[in-house]
């Protein structure tokens, strides 16, 4: 069995507005095992990108974790002081976000960007070390080292994303978090950037969270994949389940959208309707107004993440025996209903 090295239980973020309170993600749970790949995939305002900044507790205000646990190694990081934070952050979790060009100082050469990483983690003796260390993990990620002296505007995109790839493993961290890392790549660059991804893997032997809403690129690289869905999983399973066997209706619509060149469409397939209001979320399955297959107790009872194939969860009344679902919808409690297997 694969070593667990983060878990996430129960974990719910609230966001406290003027309207109401934005419930960006409700009672999520997984783990994550060492050297693999999770990816995280859903709709824009799902809350995957949410859930990946309070792994490292960087939520701004007004969010903040309101249930639950982040376990990682053991240890419970919403109970982190300062100084474990700034050991956590980057020397053993780190993290890739979406546009490289505001992550990098304008003003700043590439060079000091590392000098800064590791002068901030006491992780070099020398500026000589420092200058080495930086190169060496230029030219793995197939930068020349001469790049160390130019600043951020006079690298491609690709490179700033490389550039940023580099700032998370110079620590060598256990965990890479990478947010959307290739929304502003173009294909052919993003092609090359999974490649690496996954030769950096095998390299360091690193776990990565893979944040998307590219579903074809996340089926690449990743070992297994949580599909979120109005602040939740809906689904959890290998990759090879999740597109050979999908389980929820909406990972279903999600495959389906994918444009297959194999096959002759007509027009692009679309899922009908809009993401739930996380201000007054929906009481039953957040996909309810949705789904093609919608029964009454999905509409008043939400179904709880269970597990249906070895290794695969979905949270869908589908795949309860009937006699729970008719119990439920006339508002009974049969006892084998919402159990985890």
């Amino acid at each position: 069995m694969a070593q667990p090295i983060l878990e996430v239980k129960n974990l719910f973020i609230d966001y406290p507005i003027s309207i109401g309170t934005v419930r960006a993600v409700r009672d999520v749970s997984f783990t994550l095992y060492k050297g693999d790949v999770l990816g995280l995939v859903g709709e824009s305002g799902c809350g995957k990108s949410t859930l990946g900044l309070s792994l490292l507790r960087l939520l701004r205000p007004p969010g903040k974790v309101s249930g639950g646990s982040i376990e990682y190694e053991g240890r419970d990081v919403l109970a982190f002081g300062t100084e474990d934070l700034r050991l956590l952050r980057g020397a053993q979790i780190a993290m890739v976000f979406q546009n490289p060009l505001t992550s990098l100082n304008p003003l700043l050469r590439i060079r000091d960007h590392f000098f800064e990483t590791l002068r901030v983690h006491n992780a070099f003796t020398t500026r000589e070390e420092a200058e080495k260390r930086s190169g060496d993990i230029l030219e793995q990620l197939g930068i020349d080292r001469k790049r160390l002296h130019e600043y951020p505007h006079q690298l491609s995109g690709g490179m700033r994303q490389r550039i940023m790839i580099g700032l998370g493993l110079i620590l060598n961290p256990e965990i890479l978090i990478a947010d959307e890392p290739t929304t502003s790549l173009d294909v052919i660059v993003e092609a090359g950037f999974v490649d690496l991804l996954k030769d950096l893997k095998v390299q360091y032997n690193i776990s990565i969270i893979l944040i998307s809403h590219n579903l074809a690129m996340v089926a690449e690289i990743a070992d297994r994949i949580a599909v979120m869905y109005g602040g939740k999983i809906a689904e959890i399973g290998t990759a090879e389940q999740i597109f050979a066997e999908p389980l929820h209706p909406y990972t279903r619509g999600l495959i389906g959208c994918v444009p297959n060149i194999a096959v002759t469409q007509d027009h692009l397939v679309s899922m009908p309707g809009s993401p739930p209001d996380l201000v007054t979320p929906p009481p039953g399955c957040p996909f309810a107004d949705r789904c093609p297959e919608v029964m009454d107790v999905c509409r008043t009872n939400p179904p709880p993440l269970k597990e249906y194939n070895p290794g695969q969860q979905a949270a869908c009344w589908l795949h309860e025996p009937e006699s729970v679902r008719d119990a439920l919808s006339h508002g009974e409690a049969p006892a084998d209903a919402g159990q985890q297997v």
